[in-house]
């Protein structure tokens, strides 16, 4: 909404029996975090030079660091590296989320350096049902209460799992973001509320006729 961020991401499954769930979204600053689709080890890099830009942003202006301009940097890294000969793309997609003195951001980045400014999206695995229940709701999100939009997130990060998977606090992360709220990763405790008073209807879950099914069933990543 106006005032806050909310991001909410389904972990990868374990593949092993003492394995744990994957984690997608980290903390960059009191100010920023960012969820993450794609090579983790690419995602831990590039959250680590975020975090050293706010940091020297923050010793040189004695200030926190603008979002768009973070972003902006976090773009221009993408491109040296398809620009050059010898090295790879990034092969990670981040939806980064934030507030600063202009108020709320959302903005997503993606591995050819592109970035994208929105009110609301997903991506990852099954992310166009997310997309279709978003565009369906994102013009009542500006005066939405952030309990109201978390509860948004949540049935449109649903409507991306497997037929047999629901949300819970081992397989979702929940972050806010906002005025007077530095960036923090809902406890389960704290998503435990939201998860457990969930309500999906048949419209909230319906696939769009272009959504291509994923094949084995494994819930992927997503974020909103």
């Amino acid at each position: 909404n106006k005032t806050h961020v909310v991001l909410a991401a389904l972990k990868r499954s374990p593949t092993a029996e003492l394995s744990s769930y994957q984690e997608k979204v980290f903390k960059i600053d009191s100010h920023i975090g960012m969820s993450v689709t794609g090579l983790i080890s690419d995602a831990r890099i590039l959250a680590r030079y975020m975090r050293t830009e706010c940091m020297n942003h923050r010793y040189m202006q004695d200030s926190t660091i603008p979002v768009p301009r973070l972003v902006d940097e976090v773009g221009s890294k993408h491109q040296r590296n398809i620009q050059n000969g010898g090295r790879r793309p990034y092969g990670v997609g981040l939806l980064i989320g934030g507030y600063d003195r202009q108020g709320a951001h959302l903005i997503q980045t993606s591995p050819s350096g592109d970035i994208y400014d929105y009110k609301a999206t997903a991506m990852g695995a099954r992310s166009q049902s997310a997309r279709t229940y978003l565009e369906k709701h994102f013009t009542t999100f500006s005066d939405a209460s952030l309990d109201e939009i978390v509860v948004h997130a949540l049935k449109a990060l649903s409507s991306t799992a497997a037929e047999n998977v629901k949300l819970n606090t081992l397989n979702t992360t929940i972050a806010i973001v906002g005025r007077d709220c530095p960036f923090a990763i809902l406890t389960d405790d704290e998503a435990r509320k939201y998860l457990d008073n969930l309500v999906i209807r048949a419209e909230d879950i319906a696939q769009d006729e272009d959504e291509d099914d994923n094949a084995d069933g494994e819930p992927e990543d997503l974020d909103e």
